[in-house]
């Protein structure tokens, strides 16, 4: 059963990264790593298949082999989330959720920090 579980969310993830990929508001980032952890947990099949596409090779191989990401995609991850978030950040702030303006600002900035500081930026000769 919890197999059949991960291999679900793990299609689920390829779906919505693989629309992620193409449509500019929705990040394909994080969906493509719940794919990745869920195809590892489920089906060694599924996880070789994946590991070998297109997409997984251009958004995650070199972030999960620990080498880093390219400038261009971890800008276009931190304005996607800033995007996103400030949706939910006006939206709470016209309703006075201020507990939830706070928390939300402050997911925010580790994650620019995260973006900016914790994960190496890729020197590419296509950027």
């Amino acid at each position: 059963m919890k197999k059949i579980i991960y291999i679900i969310f793990g299609c689920v993830g390829v779906g919505l990264g693989a629309v992620g990929a193409v449509v500019p508001m929705l990040p394909a980032f994080p969906f493509l790593m719940l794919a990745a952890f869920c195809f590892a947990r489920s089906s060694e099949r599924l996880n070789n298949w994946f590991v070998n596409t297109k997409l997984y090779r251009d958004n995650l191989a070199d972030y999960v082999a620990g080498r880093g990401m390219t400038r261009r995609t971890k800008i276009r991850i931190m304005v996607t989330v800033t995007l996103l978030m400030s949706i939910g950040f006006t939206m709470m702030g016209m309703k006075g959720i201020w507990v939830g303006c706070a928390v939300l600002c402050g997911v925010w900035v580790f994650h620019i920090l995260y973006f900016c500081f914790g994960v190496k930026t890729l020197n590419t000769q296509k950027e």
